[in-house]
């Protein structure tokens, strides 16, 4: 590169020879022998001068404004200081005006040189992607994204225009790139140029008009990404690019919770998450943070997950994105161990507790039913006898839609564990409430990790049956509903989360291959393999208006209490435990001892 510009130094002062003297025919003014003889000169300056500014290191493939900026302070340098020689030294033979002129024509030739090479590279490096695309939204940030994809070749696509909501904006150009049409142009756009992929590239959308943007995009069978941004040490914006999750298609965006209520119960106070390292768990851990308790006691039997949260939340001090005042205290044990979680409360006094340790993944548990009855059913029981022991305020229960009519043990144990709130809410001592809700989209074992997986592996995707539906709430929604329920929390109340709309499973999956960019049952062949043991076909209604009550929060209804006494739960919990004693895997016999009036 300091070869390419020393040459056209060379090249420039030449030229601006002929220029000077009217191509040679005025040579009077300047012998050309003296031109050459101290070339030298202008040559050596220049190139300290581009040294100096590191023209030499930039990639021509990524010239702009700053570059240009630099190429003009190297020329002016490089070119000002041969001339002041000049004017020193006061030579007749060498006239004034022709560093001047050497250095304009340099100047120029070194742009031309740049932007030349960046378009024939930019040309070839798009020639050579395969599919063609439109990017969504003509702002600052849309053409932060066409830079960024134009100019990578992580990309495999070719942007041929930008399409965005403002008509004034059609038809005209941003970098370079036009502006096709408005939104209601999409159908005629992408027929047109033969579009097959698009990117959103939209920053501070609402949920509502991406999912809407998602489906528009789905319905005309484009490849659909996502374009997030994030600032750099130097204020710069970068973009990078995603697929669409399943967060984009199923959140509910912006959630309204009534930040006093929780603060009320959590700010300043010792609260203790069990399953602390479960994705429920976690998330409740991150979203308590936020109200700054004095001490948050984290318990999981799972010491890799522990780990892994203990140094999220270390990381995220470091960075300044977690505050340092709560003193974050990590530990591991089991709900089973009455003792150990008797021994940590004594040790720490909660004042709020948050149960989220239990096995919940319904074919696992089909296999290993006692497993389920010890750690859900009498982990439950010991982590609330021991809240009362210790004078805990207050103890919120993680439960389940399938605990509503189940069909196998998981959802029946979890409706043991409900009965147990109920049959210790007249305690006297500490407020019990559970909080009852549907399938968390990414928790672990949940089905859109494992069809994000078969799609890129190239299929078979599986889905159990065609008519299969659920409901669905992103992690975060959940997390920030619990600790809002848990504000409402009296004594013995079933809060129950409105799941919204429920989705068919293979629809889902369906989605989830088009915006990938391939086409169900022909790219990806999808499967149904059928319900697996305890697996029911339609999950139920969870809000019933009959048996359930409004609460402050549009999106929490509270049921209507149990009837059912302290000495009915014994019993069960008794029969339980016979079952657990004698090694009596009878997945029949639990349902029916649980679910019996």
């Amino acid at each position: 590169m300091a070869i390419v510009d020393t040459s056209i130094v060379i090249f420039s002062y030449w030229f601006a020879y002929y220029v000077r003297t009217d191509f040679g025919k005025s040579s009077y003014l300047l012998e050309e022998q003296a031109l050459w003889t101290y070339m030298i000169w202008p040559v050596l300056m220049n190139l300290l001068s581009i040294l100096g500014f590191q023209l030499n290191k930039s990639l021509w493939m990524f010239i702009s404004v700053d570059e240009a900026l630099r190429v003009g302070a190297a020329v002016f340098v490089g070119n000002i200081v041969w001339w002041f020689v000049i004017l020193s030294f006061k030579t007749p033979w060498y006239v004034r005006s022709l560093p001047v002129i050497a250095g304009m024509i340099q100047l120029l030739l070194m742009l031309a040189i740049r932007l030349i090479y960046r378009i024939i590279r930019q040309d070839s490096s798009q020639r050579h992607k395969s599919h063609r695309a439109v990017i969504l939204g003509a702002g600052t940030s849309g053409v932060t994204a066409m830079k960024e994809i134009s100019y990578s070749n992580h990309y495999d696509t070719r942007i041929i225009g930008f399409i965005d909501k403002n008509k004034k904006k059609v038809k005209k150009r941003l970098a370079g790139v036009v502006v096709l049409g408005t939104d209601e142009d999409m159908p005629r756009i992408v027929e047109q140029y033969n579009i097959d992929t698009a990117y959103i590239a939209i920053k501070n959308i609402s949920k509502e008009d991406l999912k809407a943007m998602i489906e528009r995009c789905r319905q005309l069978n484009l490849r659909t990404r996502i374009v997030s941004f994030e600032l750099q040490d130097n204020a710069n914006e970068r973009a990078s690019v995603r697929n669409v999750n399943i967060n984009d298609l199923l959140g509910r965006g912006e959630l309204h919770l009534n930040s006093e209520e929780i603060g009320g119960y959590l700010t300043g106070k010792t609260v203790m998450v069990t399953g602390a390292g479960g994705s429920i768990g976690s998330e409740l851990v991150r979203q308590i943070m936020q109200f700054t308790p004095k001490r948050l006691v984290l318990l999981d039997i799972y010491e890799n997950n522990m780990y892994d949260l203990q140094q999220e939340i270390n990381i995220d001090r470091r960075h300044g994105i977690d505050q340092t005042v709560t003193d974050v205290v990590c530990l591991i044990g089991s709900v089973r161990d009455k003792e150990r979680v008797d021994e940590i409360m004594k040790k720490y006094h909660p004042n709020v507790v948050f149960h989220a340790a239990a096995h919940k993944h319904v074919p696992l548990v089909e296999s290993s039913p006692l497993e389920a009855i010890k750690n859900n059913v009498l982990g439950t029981k010991n982590v609330i006898e021991c809240c009362i022991m210790n004078y805990v305020d207050k103890f919120v229960m993680i439960s389940t839609d399938k605990a509503v009519r189940t069909t196998n043990v998981m959802g029946a144990t979890k409706r043991m564990c409900e009965l147990v709130v109920e049959g210790y809410k007249n305690n006297g001592v500490t407020k019990l409430c559970a909080v009852r809700f549907g399938n968390v989209l990414g928790s672990n074992g949940s089905v859109i990790p494992l069809f994000e997986k078969q799609i890129e592996t190239g299929g078979p995707v599986t889905v159990t049956d065609p008519n299969i539906i659920r409901y669905f709430m992103t992690i975060p929604e959940a997390a920030q509903l619990v600790l809002q329920a848990g504000s409402y929390a009296k004594t013995g109340e079933i809060f129950i989360l409105d799941m919204g709309k429920p989705v068919k499973i293979v629809d889902l999956a369906r989605n989830l291959i088009q915006l990938s960019g391939l086409i169900p049952d022909e790219d990806i062949k999808i499967e149904f393999t059928g319900l697996r043991p305890g697996e029911k076909l339609y999950e139920e209604l969870l809000v019933d208006p009959k048996n359930s009550k409004k609460t402050a929060n549009n999106l929490i209804f509270v049921a209507e209490p149990e009837d059912i006494s302290m000495n009915e739960v014994n019993q069960k919990i008794s029969a339980l435990t016979d079952l657990v004693e004698k090694g009596d895997a009878d997945n029949q016999k639990i349902i029916r001892i649980i679910t019996a009036k």
